[in-house]
């Protein structure tokens, strides 16, 4: 019965996407029932398989060394504060950012990573009927964040039109970053995580072919490669990309400390006039429907939904946090449900995340796409973690 609930509710979800879609007639669906397929393969091999742990296992490695190489130049300047068991939000997540752009620029600056995104893209494109520069960023965004991972294509962006530029926000909604990883392992079970991690990307461009369908041409599906007059020098490329990584580390942090603050500034009105009434209690209320389709019974559906009103108007951490004490007490299902939908950025701060860092990288003019836009980005990173969720139910009993 419930099995048949969480196959209704991939579908609704996908009916409630499709109504929402603005140009319906240009949607294309058969690179959409081949990432179903391509879903379905993936969440079998990462959960029914030892090798699938390994691989993730190996890719999630990689980029904790990244994150550990960023935390030794940061432990550098701030010995003190990363010697503390918790590290703030600030220089766990942000300041990573800094070495990240700047180890992907210099990948860029010889070559490799411009390789890597006409390779790789390719491949993904011809499943996802999407250009290679949005099947690659999907893939970037597995372990990278969204904001570090627009930052290391702004050059690919630069020369896109409006239309395409809106894709990649719509799909940035969808990500989480490799620096935070190791926190989400140390509250919840790390299977569900790393199942939720690749589900997400395939998810993302799926719902971008549905939100914010295109016509790419073939003479526009390249990668942009700088003309030697473009290019500086080595050092002085090194040097631009780590100020644009603090100058992005700055608009990010302005945006989510905004909307965190705005969030508890709204809930303080709302229980002036209802005692206890919340933001969180009214999107739990709102997403009680969708945590019954999620293939849950009574009370687990009422507090998944919980959960997901308090990702959605604050952030997966706290979410994280509160499931942790109830999984002893929480059926299997549940835990595998809840877990892959907090997987991800998907919440209010997020808009402002991927907003700022637009306006950071390509200016205000070009980031105004993203701003008319926030209820698809909203849409795609709600249904995201919704479809991520159900698939990952389908197996889990």
């Amino acid at each position: 019965m419930f099995f048949l609930m969480n196959i209704l509710g991939i579908l609704i979800v996908f009916g409630l996407v499709f109504l929402c879609s603005p140009n319906k007639r240009n949607i294309k669906w058969r690179p959409i029932i081949s990432l179903i397929v391509v879903e379905l393969l993936i969440t079998w091999f990462m959960l029914g398989t030892k090798i699938g742990v390994w691989v993730i296992n190996q890719i999630a490695s990689f980029f904790t060394f990244l994150i550990s190489s960023a935390n030794e130049g940061i432990a550098f300047a701030f010995p003190s504060i990363m010697a503390n068991p918790t590290v703030d939000f600030f220089f766990s997540a942000l300041m990573p950012i800094i070495f990240i752009i700047t180890f992907f620029d210099i990948l860029s600056y010889f070559g490799i990573l411009t390789w890597i995104i006409d390779k790789v893209g390719w491949v993904i494109s011809k499943v996802s009927g999407l250009p290679k520069l949005e099947s690659f960023f999907s893939l970037q965004m597995m372990f990278l964040g969204n904001t570090e991972a627009l930052a290391v294509i702004r050059q690919q962006l630069s020369v896109l039109k409006e239309n395409r530029l809106l894709t990649f926000g719509i799909m940035s909604m969808s990500s989480i970053s490799g620096s935070i990883i190791g926190a989400y392992l140390t509250m919840v079970p790390g299977e569900y995580v790393f199942a939720a991690i690749p589900l997400n990307c395939l998810n993302a461009l799926l719902l971008a072919s549905v939100l914010n369908p295109i016509e790419v041409t073939k003479e526009e599906d390249i990668v942009y490669v700088p003309s030697k007059e473009e290019r500086k020098d080595f050092f002085s490329t090194i040097s631009n990309s780590m100020l644009v990584g603090m100058n992005m580390i700055i608009v990010i942090l302005a945006m989510v400390v905004g909307y965190v603050a705005l969030t508890a500034c709204l809930n303080g009105i709302l229980g002036f006039f209802v005692d206890g009434l919340t933001v969180q209690k009214i999107f739990s209320i709102i997403f009680s429907p969708f945590a019954f389709l999620l293939g849950l019974s009574g009370q687990d559906a009422l507090y998944v939904a919980q959960l997901m009103g308090i990702k959605l108007a604050t952030n997966e951490f706290v979410a994280m946090m509160d499931l942790k004490e109830q999984i002893p007490t929480l059926a299997p299902h549940t835990v595998a449900v809840a877990t892959t939908f907090l997987t991800s950025f998907a919440n209010f701060s997020t808009v402002g995340m991927i907003y700022g860092a637009i306006s950071s990288i390509m200016g205000e003019e070009k980031s105004r796409i993203i701003g008319k836009n926030v209820w698809r980005l909203l849409v795609s990173g709600i249904a995201v973690s919704l479809l991520s969720a159900m698939f990952v139910g389908l197996f889990i009993w």
